[in-house]
């Protein structure tokens, strides 16, 4: 059977894929389809019942702005098929799927990778002990008490003290629980203080810094987790519920499976500054290049990409070699981490520790091409790094490699 062509095909119907779709159907594309197999689009905002989402002087809970972007989008035009699983690819621009239609081949001129990111649970963690019920993600949390109404459990533990915690703390509470500590191996929170939700929360919850949980003690349900703080001092907490929050990775399955070329760093498709992957007419946009950033970011780095397939559908060249981003320890990621010429867009970066006075570097076969002082930086957040450099690099020449130097000892923060 001959597959179904459209113009170009989202997979993913979260911020970043319906971004994308409502400003490509706005555009005249001709025939835009979003593939979603959850029941309902929106992405991980549908389940996120607290507030902060949209804008400042219009800010929104997460179902109220998941329901805006898909009314976005299909007022523009666009197509968003709920329960329809992408089972792999069917050639360089093609796809098999299955839903409610059954088994379907779709073929695209533009295939637009939107699929996400995922919280890493407690086995990919590491965290040893018995296997009792009571442990969850953020994610696994929030459908429970928010999507399916289910009950937890009494006194709870979160695992991660930055917004994503904020939010789990907060949905622990709306569901009848205590909350009985957030546990975090950083020295400090990692939220953004003017935050109402944050500063909320914080009040009456214990903050554990430079600890982390070692154990899950329980049979049948959780009674405790054990926590080792740095200095070697062992505690257990006892409680029903643990959440694990943070510590996100890229839902890179499907690029995996089509031989896209990952970064070391970010963990997802390898994305030059216009979010074009290795192969040709396939883009990556929202968390999936690289996993951070709230719902706001990846609505707004799939307008972005949506740009760029627009060139690439007015017959624009995709670039025949890019040059590989690196980065040096402590610096953990960089996004974009493919440099094709003309790239002007803003670099983002991750770190876990920073010197003091810290100084980027960006180097090409010992060729020094750029360096700037990291001014305000805090480890653990995303760092900016500008674009002004990219026409210094040689594109028949090695990798770029970034590293972060310094005037003394890490900072302390």
């Amino acid at each position: 059977m001959s597959p179904r062509e459209v113009d170009v095909l989202v997979v993913g119907a979260g911020p970043a894929g319906l971004a994308v779709a409502a400003a490509l159907a706005a555009a005249g594309v001709g025939r835009v389809e979003v593939l979603e197999r959850e029941r309902e689009a929106g992405g991980v905002p549908r389940h996120c019942h607290h507030g902060g989402f949209g804008t400042w002087s219009r800010p929104l809970t997460g179902p109220r702005y998941a329901r805006r972007a898909v009314d976005a989008a299909e007022r523009a035009g666009a197509v968003v098929r709920t329960g329809v699983t992408v089972l792999d690819w069917a050639g360089p621009l093609a796809l098999d799927t299955v839903g409610p239609r059954g088994r379907e081949t779709v073929g695209a001129a533009v295939v637009v990778l939107a699929t996400g990111v995922r919280e890493r649970p407690r086995a990919a963690r590491l965290v040893p002990g018995t296997r009792p019920a009571g442990v969850y993600t953020t994610g696994e949390l929030q459908q429970a008490v928010h999507l399916h109404g289910q009950r937890i459990g009494h006194r709870a533990v979160v695992v991660g003290a930055e917004d994503v915690s904020y939010a789990a703390a907060g949905t622990v509470r709306a569901a009848g629980a205590e909350v009985v500590a957030l546990v975090t191996e950083l020295p400090r929170a990692r939220t953004a203080p003017a935050r109402a939700l944050n500063a909320r929360l914080r009040h009456g919850i214990p903050l554990l810094t430079d600890a982390t949980v070692t154990e899950l003690l329980g049979h049948g349900r959780l009674s405790a987790v054990r926590v080792r703080h740095r200095d070697g001092r062992t505690a257990e907490l006892p409680c029903d519920t643990v959440v694990f929050t943070g510590d996100f990775v890229p839902d890179h399955e499907l690029a995996r499976r089509g031989g896209l070329a990952l970064d070391p760093g970010t963990r997802g498709p390898a994305v030059d500054g216009a979010l074009r992957t290795v192969r040709p007419g396939v883009f990556a946009v929202g968390s999936l290049p690289h996993p951070s950033g709230s719902a706001a970011t990846a609505s707004r780095e799939g307008a972005y990409g949506a740009a760029a397939v627009l060139e690439t559908l007015a017959g624009a060249a995709w670039p025949r070699s890019t040059v590989p981003l690196l980065v040096d320890p402590p610096l953990r990621w960089i996004a974009p981490n493919r440099i094709a010429p003309a790239d002007d867009r803003p670099y983002a970066l991750r770190t876990s520790a920073l010197p003091r006075r810290p100084v980027l570097r960006l180097t090409q076969d010992g060729r020094l091409l750029h360096h700037e002082t990291l001014r305000g930086a805090v480890p653990h957040r995303a760092l900016t790094l500008t674009a002004r450099w990219t026409h210094r690099v040689d594109p028949r020449g090695g990798p770029v490699r970034v590293s972060v130097v310094g005037t003394g000892p890490p900072a302390s923060r």
